[in-house]
């Protein structure tokens, strides 16, 4: 990997393209009505995908990013998850038909402070309103800190199949940083519970660019993480933004690692579980050769959506929850971030729409490319223009961001088709901008693009 384009493109902030167009270009004028009127028209045939946010932590992450709040009470997390079950039964209802769903994933906060009972709860009111099928796929996102012996069996019960686990880092002095203190026993004994009760998709989530990291306490993080034998690793470069976390204040910016410290740790990660095997998927996924994900990176049908790489083909997915976000083949529709107005909506009888996007036909040409270049790191141009009745020519000459990309050697054109260079697809961010026609470089409203 070159430290020199590390050194040109790493500061810049651009999109981890989960969607495109990404979330800052929501906008108040897609509301409950157009989201009501988007789900009535879901075609016969339709599957979706259920994403369930829920917003609580028991204590906060300096890092964090995430639409989260602390609480002690457990009457708020069970108020909340009974505004859950309003919320799915009402979703149910304005769609008027029982269709079929593939995946499901818990993301927070963390998903598992609810009671073990409630979860359960939970799960057996989408297997009513929606058609969930043997096969799907039940993923929930875990703190090791605070899971229960109760909710593994609970998840068990309920058919949870998948387990994301935060670890982000095994070093004392970052973990002490970032306000995270996890052992790696405690690590440990939760990867052995959730074998043990059968759940035996294990993922892994690891930052660089964390206070006081360094390559070699990657590494050893890498280390003791491989000993725990996860299929899945998804590993993410911390994206600082005081302005709009404010809680990331906590972390003292001079102990943070500079563009070309981060790009040495994000290459040592990724070298280190090469070497042991992995995969590596994208941006920011490594997975066993013998894993779905794998498996689909390599047949080229990787998808991406809200919840990173995924193997889910499906084109809806259904956001439940404060701030959670939806896709349509209409468009985006994302929730009240505000835990109150959400339930205020959903107590109305009111779908909880606070804001959304409405999906042109050079938006879903556009995002048809990104996907590509992040799943593929290449990008037939031809064929994607050709299915949306698009001209490659038209296409090419609009991205003006891609010149520099080509003379720098970072992106390779022959013909219609796109590649990014193998010593360069750390940038693949940087190449998916070059057809971000949203995308405004003055706004520092992203993380660093390595």
């Amino acid at each position: 990997m070159r430290t020199d384009l590390a050194a040109s493109y790493g500061e810049e902030r651009l999109p981890r393209y989960t969607s495109y167009p990404t979330a800052p270009h929501f906008s108040p004028a897609i509301g409950a009505d157009t989201y009501a009127r988007w789900l009535s028209e879901l075609p016969a045939g339709a599957s979706a995908s259920l994403y369930l946010h829920v917003p609580f932590c028991r204590e906060m992450c300096w890092y964090c990013g995430c639409h989260t709040q602390i609480v002690r009470r457990d009457g708020l997390i069970a108020a909340y998850q009974r505004t859950l079950r309003s919320e799915i039964a009402e979703v149910a209802e304005t769609i008027g038909r029982r269709i079929k769903v593939e995946h499901i994933h818990f993301g927070g906060g963390t998903p598992t402070i609810m009671a073990p009972e409630a979860f359960a709860e939970l799960v057996a009111a989408m297997r009513h309103s929606f058609f969930v099928l043997p096969s799907a796929e039940i993923a929930v996102e875990i703190d090791p800190r605070t899971l229960t012996a109760e909710m593994v069996d609970a998840m068990r019960l309920s058919g949870v199949n998948r387990a994301s686990l935060g670890v982000q880092s095994f070093d004392p002095i970052v973990q002490r940083a970032i306000n995270r203190v996890q052992s790696y026993e405690q690590t440990a004994v939760v990867v052995d519970m959730l074998l043990r009760a059968g759940i035996k998709g294990i993922n892994f989530d690891l930052i660089y660019g964390l206070p006081h990291q360094t390559v070699a306490s990657c590494l050893d993080t890498v280390r003791r993480s491989l000993e725990l034998g996860p299929d899945r690793f998804s590993v993410f470069g911390y994206a600082h933004v005081p302005a709009f976390k404010k809680h990331q204040r906590m972390i003292d910016e001079n102990h943070l690692p500079d563009g070309l410290a981060r790009h040495d740790q994000a290459c040592a990660i990724a070298n280190a579980l090469k070497q042991a095997g992995y995969v590596q998927i994208g941006l920011d996924h490594f997975a066993r050769p013998d894993d779905a994900m794998a498996v689909a990176f390599e047949d080229r049908t990787l998808r991406r959506n809200f919840q990173g790489y995924t193997t889910d083909k499906g084109e809806v997915l259904i956001g439940f929850g404060a701030s959670a976000i939806g896709h349509l083949p209409q468009g985006y529709v994302q929730n009240e971030v505000q835990i109150g107005a959400y339930a205020q909506s959903i107590a109305s009888g009111r779908l909880a729409t606070a804001k959304g996007y409405g999906l042109t036909d050079d938006d879903r040409l556009r995002a048809d490319i990104i996907e590509r270049i992040m799943c593929e790191f290449s990008a037939d141009l031809g064929d994607i223009c050709a299915r949306h009745g698009a001209e490659p020519k038209a296409m090419l000459q609009s991205a003006s961001r891609l010149e520099p990309l080509i003379s720098d050697g970072v992106v390779k054109l022959d013909g219609d088709r796109l590649a990014v260079a193998s010593d360069s697809r750390f940038l693949v961010r940087s190449v998916a901008a070059a057809f971000d026609a949203h995308l405004d470089p003055g706004k520092q409203l992203h993380s660093r693009a390595v």
